[in-house]
């Protein structure tokens, strides 16, 4: 006798498949956005730890620069690579091998032996991060339908605000506590649990994606730009400790000359089959040319200045990482309030004037920190910090939030993933050869055979002299900011959906997936 029990009509059936699907997808969206913000974190976490790690290690300036600047320039050399063999291969499968990467890579930094272990291990995690973070929002396109990305590219705003503000201080947390002995480790030790959470919970639960016409690689441009950036970086972070040896200046001439090869190489590329590393014809457009070299010299300003920072307070005043990290949190919050109302409020009135007033206001708080420093001396205070660092946080969030829209607004849509890919990669390579520059104009600065009590006012004067040099930068990227639109275009996300049903599967260039990572922007 057959079962008489009710079975679900058609429509139930899909509605329950229906809730199913988007249970996933929201958990999807919570594995990729754990997954940015650890990548965050740790590149704002390592600063404030970094006279932690010279003390334990006994690295000198030059590794203390590479730890970081390893980084940077790993990132920017596999981020466009990144974006494309995810939209080849699968978004899905190269986010898990990058999110798996970062995790070993984390793991070797933590239990890091010497500094060239902890340099190597870094630049392994700059590389793995850009397989990962590229496919995030590729990720979230492929996933949510254009009227619902508004919502999700929000929460994603307020995940990069948090990891802007939360890096600093878990850093100082986890080192002033020293947990088990281990010191600065933990700061590394922390992605482990996370990661692994995330390669077990991603396999689950995202869903694959690729993109009907990807771009081929172009494996030739990564390793040239690759070289020419080495070739100018390296010599310029171990100058100052070698006395600048003949084969330093070579090294930096011949950086040149590979990037001119890059750009004849590009251009041959391009005709020959349309997919090349750097899309040239995209600086034709004059408004993109001028946001690219805004992008490359504010990377520049921030490299230098964070990084000084850090080791004036520490180094300098002597401060501990915990004092020196909440020391911070004025300018995050600054950053994060002023982005939030400058997008909203001030750009569709006042267009461009608004970013020309961040970079003011970003210079005078620099002048007025210079003033500070002088006059206090190693008596500074924290709280007399507070308003110079506001007034920067302020100016600082004028530009970033902004910016992209300014840069791209003008680029034809069909290369606007080229475009930015581009802008993305740029700022990290003007952030690390910021802090390459550092052991020029903060190291050069100091004498050597320092007395104790010569120490820390050698650091301060080092300090307020590379505080000039960023607001040299910003004197430039004021005057560069004219080449950029009155009123640039504000790009809504989720404004229509693709008509008759097609599947929108964006080309994914940079950490955005064909659209500018105000998590790229923020950082580094």
């Amino acid at each position: 006798m057959t079962s008489s029990a009710p079975q679900p009509s058609g429509t139930a059936a899909a509605a329950v498949s229906s809730d199913a699907s988007d249970r996933r997808r929201w958990f999807a969206l919570a594995i990729v956005m754990t997954a940015a913000f650890m990548d965050l974190v740790d590149v704002t976490i390592v600063n404030i730890a970094i006279p932690s790690i010279q003390r334990d290690t006994g690295a000198s300036f030059g590794s203390i620069q590479w730890i970081t600047a390893g980084y940077a320039l790993a990132f920017a050399a596999g981020l466009i690579t990144g974006g494309r063999l995810g939209d080849i291969y699968g978004r899905k499968r190269l986010f898990l091998i990058g999110i798996g990467g970062f995790t070993l890579a984390s793991a070797l930094c933590g239990f890091a032996a010497n500094p060239e272990m902890l340099v190597a291990s870094r630049i392994l995690q700059g590389g793995t991060a850009a397989l990962m973070v590229p496919q995030v929002l590729s990720i979230v396109h492929a996933t949510f339908p254009a009227h619902e990305r508004g919502k999700v590219f929000g929460l994603f705003g307020a995940i990069v605000g948090l990891g802007a503000v939360s890096g600093p201080l878990l850093g100082a947390l986890l080192t002033e506590w020293n947990i088990a002995g281990l010191e600065w480790r933990p700061i590394f030790l922390i992605n482990l649990p996370v990661g692994v959470a995330g390669l077990i919970l991603g396999r689950k639960f995202i869903t694959e994606s690729k993109a009907p016409k990807a771009l081929r690689l172009d494996l030739v441009g990564v390793v040239l730009v690759t070289a020419a950036m080495l070739m100018l970086i390296y010599p310029l972070t171990r100058g100052e400790e070698l006395d600048w040896p003949l084969w330093g200046y070579l090294s930096m001439a011949g950086s040149l000359v590979v990037f001119l090869v890059l750009v004849i190489f590009e251009q041959r590329k391009a005709r020959r089959d349309g997919s090349p590393l750097v899309e040239l014809s995209l600086f034709r457009v004059k408004s993109f040319a001028a946001g690219i070299a805004v992008q490359l010299t504010f990377g520049v300003g921030l490299g230098i200045f964070f990084l000084v920072w850090t080791l004036y307070m520490q180094e300098g005043l002597g401060w501990s990482a915990l004092r020196a990290g909440t020391t911070g949190i004025p300018f995050s919050i600054a950053v994060s309030v002023a982005a939030g109302i400058s997008v909203q409020k001030l750009v569709p009135r006042f267009g461009r004037k608004v970013l020309q007033a961040g970079a003011l206001l970003m210079a005078a708080g620099l002048l007025l920190y210079i003033w500070e420093s002088d006059r206090y001396g190693m008596d500074i205070t924290s709280w007399q910090m507070a308003l110079p660092l506001v007034v920067m946080g302020l100016g600082m969030g004028l530009i970033v939030a902004p910016l992209a829209d300014a840069v791209l607004s003008e680029v034809p849509k069909e290369h606007s993933g080229s475009a930015s890919g581009l802008f993305n990669t740029v700022q990290q390579m003007g952030n690390a050869l910021g802090l390459a520059l550092v052991s020029v104009i903060f190291f050069g600065a100091i004498g050597d055979r320092l007395t104790l009590a010569e120490v820390g006012p050698a650091f301060a004067n080092a300090f307020e002299h590379s505080l000039w040099w960023v607001v040299g930068v910003l004197a430039a990227i004021f005057l560069l900011m004219f080449a950029l639109p009155a009123h640039p275009k504000q790009h809504v996300e989720g404004g229509a959906d693709v008509a008759d049903g097609a599947t929108e599967e964006p080309v994914s260039e940079g950490p955005v997936g064909g659209e500018p990572a105000a998590e790229s922007v923020l950082t580094r």
